[in-house]
């Protein structure tokens, strides 16, 4: 059995839930993951960032790369499927992604690196043909992981080896599309008190490197011009700026060069930070 390093994201991010899921991918891929908890008041946007970089992080390498294994589970927080959101699957190169269905989580995908169309799963569709197939589960074995909430401990782990071992797992191409969101708002507040924003900073409105825009200060209630820079060097010690960062396609940082941006505008994750007219 191949060795795959798993990275998995997760809003179920107590240590009692990192510590099973992290056995159970250990047990099926014979590696430890690693396993990054999205907690936060907005994990669908910090996990659509991060996913992005993850893949991002794969290019620029000069030469092949070793397959990778990345875990999405984040539920879509509108109350919509009777028992969770189904899992997903696609690949980008030669990396494997299954994530649920999380149309926000995946669209900077489908913007930025041309993500088309995943292959939908049914989990009784699937575990019914990997009993009938290759994998030795009982039939109360498999109504036990179908009933189940918990489909990320148990489902999602045994859907990435039977994938990443090329089994004929059954599953229904559907077609993702491009969001038409209209607000830039705080993906992560990184561990310097950067806010990474969900948007390249070449489409905030007026960035051009030398103009300034408008952000609204939360914690002292007004609006404050905010100078562009190019890259964070070149922002003044002590002061604002919004500049390139680090993450996605050239997505913007709102920052306080020496300080925290999240402190002194009083921002946390999901917040808005621009409103894009058309």
């Amino acid at each position: 059995m191949t060795l795959l390093p798993v990275v998995s994201l997760t809003d179920c991010a107590d240590p009692n839930a990192l510590a099973r899921q992290s056995t159970r991918i250990a047990t099926l891929f014979g590696a430890t993951p690693t396993v990054l908890p999205l907690g936060g008041p907005d994990p669908e946007g910090a996990a659509a960032l991060t996913l992005l970089d993850l893949l991002r992080s794969t290019d620029l390498i000069g030469g092949p790369t070793q397959p990778v294994v990345i875990l999405v589970n984040i539920a879509p927080r509108d109350g919509h499927w009777p028992n969770g959101v189904p899992f997903c699957y696609f690949r980008h190169g030669d990396h494997l992604v299954i994530s649920t269905l999380n149309h926000r989580v995946l669209d900077p995908l489908v913007t930025y690196l041309g993500l088309t169309e995943v292959q939908v799963t049914d989990v009784r569709e699937v575990l019914e043909a990997a009993a009938a197939g290759w994998a030795e589960l009982t039939p109360a074995e498999i109504e036990e992981m179908v009933r189940t909430q918990f489909r990320s401990l148990w489902y999602v782990p045994l859907l990435a080896r039977w994938l990443a071992d090329g089994r004929p797992v059954p599953a229904r191409p559907t077609a993702v599309q491009q969001s038409v969101a209209q607000d830039v708002r705080v993906a992560v507040v990184d561990n310097f008190g950067n806010c990474k924003l969900d948007r390249p900073a070449a489409e905030l409105p007026g960035f051009d490197g030398t103009k300034s825009l408008l952000v609204h200060n939360r914690q002292e209630g007004r609006d404050v011009r905010v100078r562009c820079y190019d890259r964070l060097p070149d922002v003044p010690l002590g002061e604002p700026g919004i500049t390139v960062g680090s993450s996605g396609i050239g997505f913007a940082e709102l920052v306080v060069r020496g300080g925290s941006a999240a402190e002194v505008f009083g921002l946390n994750q999901g917040d808005q930070v621009f409103l894009l007219t058309s």
